[in-house]
C-alpha cells in the first residue's frame, strides 16, 4: 500500500511538471493589454530587440508577427539596439519582414543605440526606417575568425552579402550604392547623415514620436495600400516566453561553448567519483544543451571535429593512465576547435576578442582541474590503499616465522599472512613494514631500523 501511495505521488508530480512545462513552452502568452482594447481600435504592435540577434530572438519575432496578424494590427514597430547577430536568424527575420502583409517599421533607439552589422540588414528590410538622434548604423562587412583572430571574409562572401544588402535596400526605395558600402567598405552612418542620404525615412526619439510622424502615411506592400492612423493608437507589447529566453540564451555562441564545457567537466568529475550520479546526469544535459546551442549558428567542419576530438580525449583520460597527456591534448583540441568554430559574418568584430577570452579562460580552468585531478590520482597510486572501513591492516609488525618468501607476522596482537615485497627471505623476529595489502595477505619489507641493526651487527 505504501509503495502504491509513493508511486502515485511520483506520478502526480510528473504530471504536474509536464503540465507546467507545456504551459511554459506552448502557451502563446498574449499580453494582458489585449483585453483592454476595443475591437474597433487599430492597434500598433511593438517588439523590442536588444543584444545579439539569435535564434531565440528570431522565434520571438515570428510569434509576435503571428500575434499582430491575428489582432489585425495596422503596423508592426520593431525597436532595435544590437551590435550584430547570427546569419541564419537575420536572414529569416528579413524574409519575414519582407513578406508579412502588414507595414513594418524599424526604429533604432534610444539615443546611443546601434544597429550594427545584422541590425543594418534588418533595418534595410523595413517598410519604414527610423533612427533616434545619436544612434548609428552600418559596419556590416562580413568577418571570419581563425586562430590568428578576426579578419575580413573572402571576396565571394563579401560580394554575396553586398548584393543582398543592395537588393534589399532598393526594394524599399533606398540608395543601393550606399547600402552596398555598408558591406564592402564597412561604412557607418549617424542618424542625421542617414536621413540626408535617404537610408532612413524619419528621425524619432521614441516610438510615440515615430507614430506621430507617420500618421496618415500610405504604404504600398505586396500589391496592397496600407494607410496608417497611428496618432493615439493603442500599443500592444509582449514579452519573451521562458522557452524563447532559453533559446536566446543558448544560441549565443559564447554561452553555448561555456555550457558545453560545463557538461564535459560534469561528466569528467562524475566518472572520477563513481556513484555520485548527479555530475554525470547534469553533465549529459549540459552537453546536449551546448550542442543544441552550437547547432544554431553556422559552423566550421574542422572546428566541430576538433571539439569532438577534444571531448573524446578528455573522456579517454578518465579511463586510461594518461597522466594528463590525453587530457591536455583534449584541452588544446577544444581551444583550437572553439576558435575555428564560429563563422558568423554578421557578428560585430568587437565580439570576437571577447569570445577568444571566454575560450581561453574556460580551457585554462579545465586544464587546472585536470592537473589537480591527475596529481591526486598519481599521489593515490603511490600511496597504499587501506580497503574498506572493515579491513584496516597494520602499518608494522614482527615476523613470527621465516618469510621465504611467505610466512606469518604478528601485529597489533593479531597473526597475519605475509610475503616479502621483493621475494627475499626475512628471518623470524624481524621488524617489518607493511607496504600494501591484498585481501588478507600483507606485503612487507624490512624496516630501516632493522636494516641499521643488521648492518651494525655485521660490523
Amino acid at each position: 500500500m505504501k509503495t502504491f501511495e509513493r508511486n502515485k505521488s511520483i506520478l502526480v508530480a510528473i504530471l504536474l511538471f509536464l503540465t507546467a512545462a507545456t504551459l511554459i513552452f506552448a502557451s502563446p502568452a498574449y499580453p494582458d493589454t489585449i483585453n483592454n482594447i476595443e475591437s474597433s481600435a487599430r492597434i500598433v504592435y511593438l517588439v523590442e530587440i536588444e543584444g545579439v540577434i539569435t535564434t531565440g530572438q528570431k522565434n520571438f519575432i515570428e510569434r509576435q508577427v503571428d500575434n499582430a496578424m491575428e489582432m489585425e494590427s495596422q503596423l508592426l514597430i520593431v525597436r532595435i539596439n544590437t551590435p550584430g547577430g547570427l546569419v541564419d536568424a537575420t536572414m529569416k527575420i528579413n524574409e519575414l519582414f519582407l513578406n508579412v502583409p502588414m507595414p513594418v517599421a524599424v526604429l533604432v533607439a534610444p539615443s546611443g543605440a546601434i544597429a550594427g552589422s545584422a541590425g543594418t540588414f534588418i533595418l534595410m528590410a523595413s517598410d519604414i526606417a527610423a533612427m533616434a538622434p545619436g544612434t548609428t548604423i552600418g559596419a556590416a562587412q562580413p568577418v571570419t575568425i581563425s586562430p590568428e583572430g578576426a579578419g575580413e571574409a573572402g571576396e565571394k562572401t563579401v560580394t554575396f552579402y553586398a548584393s543582398y544588402m543592395r537588393n534589399t535596400a532598393e526594394e524599399k526605395g533606398r540608395p543601393g550604392d550606399i547600402a552596398e558600402r555598408f558591406v564592402t567598405e564597412n561604412l557607418s552612418l549617424g542618424s542625421r547623415e542617414s536621413l540626408e542620404k535617404g537610408m532612413i525615412d524619419y528621425l524619432a526619439r521614441n516610438v510615440h514620436e515615430l507614430m506621430n510622424e507617420i500618421d496618415g502615411k500610405e504604404i504600398e506592400k505586396l500589391g496592397e495600400i496600407y494607410k496608417l492612423n497611428t496618432i493615439d493608437a493603442p500599443i500592444v507589447q509582449d514579452e519573451m516566453t521562458f522557452a524563447e529566453r532559453l533559446q536566446n540564451w543558448l544560441s549565443n555562441p559564447q554561452i553555448a561553448f561555456l555550457v558545453l564545457m560545463a557538461g564535459v567537466l560534469g561528466i569528467y568529475l562524475g566518472l572520477n567519483a563513481p556513484g555520485t550520479i548527479v555530475p554525470e546526469v547534469g553533465g549529459l544535459i549540459l552537453i546536449i544543451m551546448g550542442i543544441y546551442g552550437i547547432g544554431l549558428f553556422d559552423v566550421n567542419t574542422t572546428g566541430i571535429i576538433l571539439l569532438l576530438l577534444g571531448i573524446g580525449l578528455i573522456m579517454a583520460e578518465i579511463f586510461t593512465s594518461g597522466f594528463g597527456v590525453l587530457g591536455t591534448g583534449g584541452a588544446i583540441s577544444l581551444a583550437v576547435g572553439a576558435i575555428m568554430l564560429p563563422i558568423e559574418p554578421f557578428m560585430a568584430s568587437e565580439w570576437y576578442p571577447a569570445f577568444i577570452v571566454t575560450v581561453g579562460g574556460t580551457v585554462l580552468g579545465l586544464v587546472i582541474i585536470l592537473v589537480v585531478v591527475v596529481q591526486r590520482v598519481i599521489k593515490s597510486r603511490r600511496r597504499w590503499t587501506g580497503g574498506s572501513e572493515h579491513f584496516n591492516p597494520p602499518e608494522k609488525g614482527v615476523t613470527v616465522s621465516e618469510l621465504n618468501p611467505e610466512g606469518r607476522i604478528k601485529a597489533r596482537g593479531e597473526y597475519w599472512r605475509a610475503r616479502s615485497i621483493d621475494d627475499s627471505t626475512i628471518p623470524a623476529g624481524t621488524e617489518v613494514k607493511v607496504v600494501k595489502a591484498e585481501t588478507l595477505l600483507l606485503w612487507v619489507q624490512i624496516t630501516k631500523n632493522e636494516k641499521t641493526k643488521n648492518d651494525t651487527a655485521e660490523l
